[in-house]
């Protein structure tokens, strides 16, 4: 295949159509939806492993319009009535079929990489943590588009109707929504009692990803293996279907992506733990004395250590030696609908925790300790505000030895509405001896740190678990 014989295919195809769809509706559905992929550690341009796994759940829009376009491509022979024409020819089919479907790969394999360029230029301003960890993710979800479009057009040519591509691209969304909805996930109750969904191995069979809401979190290695060898049957199923002549040679032309589909299954992982793993290099710690961040997230250690050594002073001189010891990033990786679990010699955080998000220099501080004393018992995924808030605020307040309202994401409404019943609260406890001040205090933070119990209850004398 000469670059002379893929000018004239770029040409007469659909492949500049196909790459520029899939270029500016990636992008115009970035760009123009204000939704999680611009939200905190996990944004699409606030780190590389991120970037991977936004762009692969555009997918889930993108794959079936890659389909789509294939089967109208694969069309073009049967519009041009040249098929009997071209069977009498002496270039082999496979020849044609090749320059055909090339042509297409390039276009779509280039608007995809172009997609994760514009990304990772944002990236490289956004963090100094560069690898190459995220790569097979992107390079599994180029070659999902290349291989969707291929197939579509097998399709296209095996049944050349004009219904094809828009039945096709129906199909193909069909079956991505499935895989992340009823037919892909299974649906389970956490013994916390939260109801939560968990991918099934055959949802990897979908290009699709999860939506990011774990900096932590990337795909393991036998998914990326699995998923290959899928889209290699799927793309030489199409291939194959695009060279047939005859009814027999287009069933045969599936046997590759049934013998993909069964090799995968085999590799891909079964159990859900193992299909989101932790990503144990960028969550390495990297510490200064006793401020710890995770690899990843280096560059913000700066501006945070001295927050948390102060953090550390003052809970000491209010705990003694009940008191934490060190500050740290949270790296754990739960199941969505766990319960988290604390420490009580480490205050541990999260760059995107409420509290923690808008905090700077002096209120930084009041946001480590307010981590110290409630970390928060909220499942894992899912947002509360309410009475722990209100304990936060009077435990720090208890701390400094003055209240003050902390730094927040919520809107000024309901933090005025927390410091208000704070104000109430902590004028109660102040009111009483210091020995059952600490008492309160103690119990308020047992409960919070174990998850068991009321805080707020425990912090105006009441049973807390």
């Amino acid at each position: 295949m000469n670059i002379r014989v893929l000018r004239t295919e770029w040409k007469r195809s659909v492949a500049p159509w196909a790459g520029a769809v899939v270029l500016a509706g990636a992008l115009a559905f970035l760009y123009l939806l204000d939704a999680g992929w611009w939200t905190g550690t996990t944004a699409w341009t606030a780190q590389w492993t991120s970037l991977a796994l936004w762009t692969r759940a555009v997918l889930f829009y993108l794959w079936p319009l890659a389909v789509g376009l294939g089967a109208l491509q694969g069309l073009r022979d049967h519009r041009s009535k040249m098929s009997e024409l071209l069977s009498t020819t002496s270039r082999p089919a496979r020849h044609r079929a090749a320059a055909l479907a090339g042509t297409v790969a390039i276009s779509l394999a280039s608007a995809f990489g172009l997609l994760v360029l514009v990304g990772g230029v944002q990236v490289l301003a956004h963090t100094d943590y560069t690898h190459l960890g995220w790569l097979p993710i992107s390079l599994v979800g180029a070659f999902s588009l290349v291989a969707g479009a291929v197939l579509g057009m097998g399709a296209g040519r095996a049944l050349p109707s004009p219904l094809t591509p828009p039945l096709l691209t129906m199909v193909a969304f069909a079956f991505t929504a499935l895989m992340h909805a009823s037919l892909g996930q299974t649906r389970t109750t956490t013994a916390e009692g939260i109801p939560v969904t968990e991918p099934k191995q055959i949802s990897l069979l979908s290009p699709v990803v999860a939506d990011v809401t774990n900096a932590f979190v990337t795909l393991s290695a036998s998914v990326h293996v699995g998923q290959t060898i899928w889209l290699l049957g799927v793309a030489a199923t199409g291939f194959a279907l695009l060279v047939a002549a005859t009814r027999r040679a287009r069933l045969l032309a599936l046997t590759p992506v049934l013998a993909g589909a069964t090799i995968a299954l085999l590799v891909l992982p079964s159990d859900p733990s193992r299909i989101y793993v932790r990503d144990e290099a960028a969550a390495a710690s990297v510490c200064d004395g006793p401020v710890c961040v995770a690899r990843e997230h280096r560059a913000r250690l700066a501006g945070l250590v001295g927050p948390g050594k102060e953090a550390l002073r003052l809970l000491r001189g209010a705990l003694g030696g009940r008191a934490p010891v060190s500050v740290r990033e949270n790296t754990a990786v739960q199941a969505e609908g766990t319960t988290p679990r604390w420490s009580r010699g480490t205050v541990l955080f999260g760059f995107d925790d409420d509290v923690i998000t808008d905090a700077k220099g002096e209120e930084l501080t009041w946001a480590l300790i307010a981590k110290g004393m409630v970390p928060g018992c909220a499942p894992v995924g899912w947002f509360s505000a309410g009475e722990e808030d209100v304990a936060q605020t009077v435990a720090v307040g208890w701390v400094l030895g003055d209240l003050k309202s902390l730094p927040s994401t919520q809107s000024a409404g309901l933090r005025h509405e927390f410091d208000t019943e704070a104000r109430a609260v902590w004028k109660d406890l102040e009111a009483l001896p210091r020995t059952e001040q600490v008492s309160r205090v103690n119990a308020m933070r047992a409960a919070a740190l174990s998850c068991r119990g009321n805080t707020l209850d425990a912090l105006k004398g009441g049973v807390s678990g």
